[in-house]
C-alpha cells in the first residue's frame, strides 16, 4: 500500500504507462486516494494498468522503481484487494542502472522478493527508442508534479598530505580517482546488462507462455470445426438416403400406374371420346410424374456434388488461404463491442475483405453505425461543435455496448442534448 506521509528525505509518485510512454502520473498520496476507493477513474475502467512507483530525492533525481501491475474494476475504481507494499519494496530493491543519482533501487517482475509474488510486477523495456527507464527520466526532469528541489551543498572536502614510501608502491583506488571511476562504470554497465538479459528472458517466457496458449485455442478451433463438418456430412448423407428412398417409391408408383394403363388401354375401345380424354390426361399426368422424377434426380445429383465439393474443396496453390490451411492455422480477431473472435478458414477471407463490416455484422449493427458508436467508445467525450469551430469535449458516460449506442444522446453532454433539440 501506500502511505499519505511524505517521506522527509525525497518525494514519491506514481507514473502509469501506456506502451513506452507516461499517460498519467500522481503524487503518491494521489494514488493513496484511488486505493482508499474515494475516486475512480472512468478511462481505466475494466482494465489491468502498467504502473511505477517512483522514489525520489530532494534533489528530484530517481533512486527506487518499482514496476507493478493493478486492476481498475468496470466502474473505474483501484481492486480493493491489491495490497503489494510498494514503498517498503523501494527501500529493499536490488541494485539497477544509474539515472544520474547513483545505482537506483529496482523492483520487476525479473528482479523481486521472494515473499512478492512476481506476476504482481512487469519488466521495463530496455531496448532503444522505447527505453522505460529514460522516458521516467524524462518524466521526471520535466517535473509535471511541481515538486520543489533542493540542491544539496557541496562537501567541502579536507585536503590531507598523502605520504609516498621510498618504494614508489602504486597508487590505490581511492588514491587514483580516475581508476576507481572507471571500475564503477564498467561495474554499472555490467549490472544494467545483466538487468537487461533478466527482462529479455522474462519477455521470452511470456511470449513463449502466450503462443502454446495460442496454439492450444488453434487446436481446439480446428477440433470443433472437424466434429461439426463430420456432423454435416452425416446429415447430408441421410437426407441422400431419404431422398433415394422416395425416388424408389415414386419409380414403383410410376411403373405401377403405366401398367394400369395399359391394362385400361387393351380394355377400353378406342372409339370411346372419354376414354381417349381420360388417357390424355393420365399421359400427361404421368408425364408431369415423370419431370418431377428427372428434376428430383438432378437435384439429388447437385446435391452429392456440393457434398463432395464441401469435403475436398481446396483454396488455389502458393495462395494465403492455402498456407493458412497447410499449417493448421486459425485467426483470432479482437473488435470492440464484441472481444475476441474466433474465425474459422471458412471466414477468414469474408473477415479481410472489411474486417470493420464483419465487426458490425456481429453487433447487429451497420459499418457506419458501428464507427460512430467506436469513435464514442475510444473517445466518450461531447462531439458537439462550438462557435469557434472546437469540440465540447466534456467527458461522458461510456456505453461499452453498441446496439444500446444512440446517436445525438449518448455523445453528447446535457447541455447540448437540449440545444441539439
Amino acid at each position: 500500500m501506500v502511505s499519505a506521509d511524505q517521506p522527509a528525505d525525497g518525494y514519491s509518485a506514481v507514473f502509469f504507462m501506456d506502451g513506452a510512454k507516461v499517460s498519467r502520473q500522481m503524487r503518491a498520496t494521489e494514488f493513496g486516494a484511488f486505493l482508499d476507493g474515494y475516486v475512480g477513474l472512468s478511462d481505466l475502467a475494466d482494465q489491468e494498468v502498467r504502473a511505477v512507483y517512483v522514489l525520489l530525492g530532494n534533489d528530484l533525481l530517481i533512486r527506487s522503481l518499482v514496476f507493478f501491475r493493478i486492476y481498475f474494476d468496470e466502474e473505474g475504481r483501484a481492486d480493493s484487494h491489491w495490497n503489494i507494499p510498494i514503498e517498503k519494496l523501494a527501500l529493499k530493491g536490488a541494485n539497477g542502472p544509474d539515472l544520474g543519482g547513483g545505482p537506483i533501487r529496482l523492483v520487476c517482475r525479473s528482479q523481486c522478493p521472494k515473499s512478492a509474488a512476481s506476476d504482481a510486477f512487469w519488466d521495463p523495456d530496455m531496448t532503444p527508442g522505447s527505453n522505460h527507464f529514460q522516458t521516467l527520466r524524462k518524466a521526471v526532469d520535466a517535473n509535471a508534479l511541481k515538486f520543489r528541489k533542493q540542491t544539496p551543498k557541496p562537501a567541502v572536502e579536507e585536503e590531507i598530505p598523502i605520504l609516498r614510501s621510498a618504494l614508489n608502491k602504486p597508487a590505490t583506488p581511492e588514491e587514483d580517482p580516475e581508476s576507481g571511476a572507471q571500475r564503477t562504470k564498467l561495474a554499472r554497465m555490467i549490472r544494467e546488462q545483466r538487468l537487461r538479459i533478466k527482462t529479455l528472458k522474462s519477455v521470452h517466457r511470456d511470449a513463449l507462455a502466450d503462443m502454446q496458449r495460442e496454439n492450444r485455442l488453434e487446436l481446439q478451433a480446428l477440433r470443433n470445426e472437424t466434429v461439426e463438418l463430420e456432423q454435416k456430412y452425416e446429415r447430408q448423407r441421410l437426407s441422400n438416403e431419404q431422398l433415394k428412398t422416395r425416388l424408389a417409391d415414386r419409380n414403383a408408383q410410376y411403373l405401377s400406374i403405366q401398367e394400369k394403363l395399359d391394362q385400361e388401354a387393351d380394355s377400353r375401345s378406342m372409339d370411346s371420346q372419354a376414354s381417349k380424354a381420360e388417357v390424355v390426361l393420365l399421359r400427361e399426368q404421368l408425364e408431369r410424374k415423370q419431370r418431377e422424377l428427372e428434376m428430383r434426380n438432378d437435384k439429388i445429383a447437385l446435391l452429392e456434388q456440393e457434398n463432395h465439393d464441401l469435403r475436398h474443396r481446396e483454396p488455389p496453390d502458393e495462395s494465403l488461404m492455402k498456407h493458412l490451411q497447410d499449417q493448421t492455422v486459425f485467426l483470432v480477431a479482437y473488435h470492440a463491442g464484441i472481444g475476441h473472435l474466433t474465425l474459422p478458414y471458412a471466414q477468414i477471407e469474408q473477415y479481410f475483405e472489411n474486417p470493420t463490416a464483419f465487426a458490425a455484422q456481429k453487433c447487429g449493427l451497420n459499418e457506419p453505425a458501428y464507427l460512430e458508436w467506436l469513435k464514442h467508445y475510444e473517445n466518450p467525450v461531447c462531439g458537439y461543435k462550438q462557435k469557434n469551430g472546437k469540440a465540447c469535449g466534456q467527458p461522458l458516460l461510456r456505453v461499452s455496448q453498441p446496439a444500446e449506442f444512440t446517436p445525438g444522446e449518448h455523445d453528447l453532454c446535457d447541455q447540448h442534448q437540449a440545444e441539439a433539440v
